[in-house]
């Protein structure tokens, strides 16, 4: 662990828990799955890795209903991954 990914590792340790107390479901062991995969990225200092992992959980979470809680974690996750440097998004919005 680095400083720059200390702050995203402590968010994904606070998330994961949260989406496991998600409904039981196919979509839940998905989102659960690739959050999983989306810290092993940062923990790992993977960029692409992180940049995909974070659009199939973003998309999953779409499909899941998008609770505010949940959504508010993982933008958390987002913002403190561009905040040191990480890009989490293939495109920037226009």
């Amino acid at each position: 662990m680095s400083d720059r990914t200390s702050a995203s590792l402590a968010i994904l340790d606070r998330l994961l828990p949260t989406l496991e107390a998600l409904p039981p479901g196919i979509h839940r062991d998905r989102i659960v799955e690739e959050t999983q995969a989306l810290r092993r990225a940062v923990a790992a200092f993977h960029m692409e890795a992180i940049r995909f992992r974070m659009y199939s959980v973003d998309r999953l979470l779409r499909i899941e209903g998008d609770e505010g809680p949940v959504r508010q974690m993982f933008e958390d996750v987002r913002r403190t991954l561009e905040e040191a440097g990480f890009h989490t998004r293939s495109h920037t919005a226009p």
